[in-house]
């Protein structure tokens, strides 16, 4: 006999009926583009059946008290990473326009670049400012931490403890 305990993804099933609508609709006047409005509400309750706290091992059902400003929550990360990724890659088919057309990468290690970059800067994201800066010089301008420690008004003592921290979340982050 099949039980009738609430589920979490039968609780999620129930979310989605009740407001992906409501959600893409909301995405869609926050975009402008139908299209990714309909990919970010997906990933939205998609990101719901990731979350650890609402997994199928957890028993029973949950219930959001609130749950469209939840998905509202999720959502907003979501176009926030989109806004970002997609302004990453401008600057890097920008940098790619101004190389000379023989020195260009090919269309295949294009993609493995611009792959590479969203990895990282995924990884860079939650770090401090000061610790992403000081990581970017060193690793992209091939800065000293004597000169990063200048530009950014701090001991080269600081720059090492933003440099172990940077690396450490890179290692642990990092595919």
């Amino acid at each position: 006999m099949p039980s009738t305990a609430p589920t979490p993804h039968g609780d999620i099933a129930a979310l989605y009926l009740d407001h992906h609508g409501w959600l893409q609709g909301w995405l869609r006047r926050k975009l402008g583009h139908a299209g990714d409005a309909a990919d970010l509400a997906q990933d939205t309750f998609v990101r719901l059946l990731d979350a650890p706290e609402h997994s199928a091992e957890k028993q029973g059902g949950w219930q959001l008290r609130e749950p469209r400003a939840y998905l509202t929550l999720v959502a907003k990360r979501l176009v926030a990473n989109l806004h970002r990724r997609r302004s990453l890659e401008q600057a890097y088919l920008e940098a790619l326009a101004l190389m000379p057309e023989l020195l260009a990468p090919s269309p295949e290690h294009q993609a493995i670049i611009l792959e590479t970059l969203q990895q990282l800067e995924a990884v860079l994201d939650g770090l401090p400012a000061p610790v992403r800066a000081a990581f970017l010089l060193a690793q992209l301008e091939g800065m000293a931490y004597a000169d990063i420690a200048s530009r950014l008004q701090c001991s080269e003592r600081t720059v090492k403890r933003y440099m172990a921290q940077a690396m450490a979340r890179c290692i642990v982050l990092m595919p």
